[in-house]
């Protein structure tokens, strides 16, 4: 009796322990989860299409748009005038600039005068005598004739008997040799052709200059020229006129100007064109380097994006139906950080910022709309 007992219990331990394994195997068993595909939240600018202005960014150097160099034309000893001739010196327009010695010169001048007077005096005679008609106007011309005054012009000629007369007593040729020495004459004084400075001087006083020998720069430092370089692909965006606000490189000086010269040729090693900025600035100085931002023209139905957004250089990102997609899209014209782009139509949502792992098809929520 006492073992059958024994083997009951033993069966109901080993049931009851069967029992409770199951159990507590099934209380650990979970739920799976089911597969739901998260959206990722986005923010987007919505498109409108508009006009946009091309701002086009350059340097160059300032030139003063009046300068000339000075060369002696003439030989002899740099003089002094009234003014220093150095670097700095200001003149007025008409002003003695330099002055070379020309007491040799004006001697030889006044020489072929006297013969040409003489060659006057003698023809008076037979003038009035053959030519009576003629002979008052050139009475007149001899009497008005001066030593220490420019050469007038000869009288007109009233038919051809005079003009042979003349020809034939080499007054002509005598006339012609004595204005050309007069106009070399000229040049051994040089005046100021506007008010300017003077921004280099290669000789002093007392210096024997030769023709051909340069002496100087002469500049206006009213009117100013900025030469920039710009390629020809945005040349189609300028024109003549077109406002251009100029800064040093420090950003410590302004200036305003405008294009006043394109020009036709094309820059075989660069592939660029010059354009020329005038400007009036007192503050501007010859040699100067400023960076140029051009006001060019308007591009229609456009907008403008950062230059990050722009895929595979045509393409972009836009929301539709709560999934990526790549669009197609007309790049015009970029600079440093932005982007003007034809071709997306108003209304279509694209990314405002670049989104990490994006791929066309990619769910994604608008969590906020931005305008451009």
């Amino acid at each position: 009796m006492r073992k059958i007992i024994l083997a009951v219990l033993g069966v109901l331990l080993i049931v009851l322990a069967i029992f409770v394994a199951k159990f507590i195997i099934d209380s650990n068993v979970k739920d799976k989860p089911e597969n739901v595909k998260s959206e990722k939240p986005v923010i987007v600018y919505k498109v409108e299409n508009t006009t946009n202005p091309v701002r086009l960014t350059t340097n160059g150097t300032v030139r003063a748009l009046n300068k000339f160099e000075i060369f002696a034309e003439v030989e002899g000893v740099f003089m002094k005038s009234s003014k220093s001739f150095r670097p700095g010196q200001s003149f007025r327009k008409g002003e003695l600039l330099l002055q070379i010695n020309d007491r040799e010169f004006a001697a030889n001048v006044q020489g072929v005068k006297s013969a040409l007077y003489s060659s006057l005096s003698s023809i008076m005679p037979d003038l009035r005598l053959d030519y009576p008609e003629i002979y008052p106007k050139w009475k007149t011309y001899l009497d008005e004739f001066s030593m220490n005054s420019s050469t007038p012009e000869l009288p007109e000629f009233e038919n051809n008997k005079e003009r042979y007369f003349i020809t034939g007593r080499d007054i002509l040729s005598d006339y012609y040799a004595l204005k050309n020495l007069e106009e070399r004459l000229v040049k051994f004084n040089l005046r100021a052709p506007f008010d300017g400075i003077l921004t280099e001087a290669l000789v002093n006083e007392g210096t024997l200059v030769r023709p051909g020998q340069k002496l100087g720069e002469f500049v206006d430092p009213s009117v100013y020229e900025l030469m920039i370089a710009l390629k020809q692909d945005y040349i189609q965006y300028i024109d003549v006129g077109n406002e251009v606000e100029m800064k040093s490189l420090n950003n410590s000086k302004t200036f305003e100007g405008e294009i006043t010269r394109i020009n036709a040729q094309i820059d075989q090693s660069s592939q660029s064109v010059q354009v020329f900025i005038q400007f009036k600035n007192e503050e501007a100085r010859e040699g100067m380097y400023l960076e140029a931002l051009i006001n060019a023209n308007e591009i229609e139905n456009s907008i403008q994006i950062p230059r990050e957004l722009v895929i595979n250089k045509t393409q972009v990102y836009a929301v539709e139906d709560g999934l990526l997609r790549l669009i197609e899209i007309t790049p015009v014209h970029y600079d440093k950080e932005q982007v003007i782009v034809q071709g997306i139509p108003d209304g279509t949502q694209i990314l405002s910022g670049v989104v990490p792992g994006a791929y066309s098809g990619m769910k994604v929520s608008v969590e906020k709309e931005e305008s451009l």
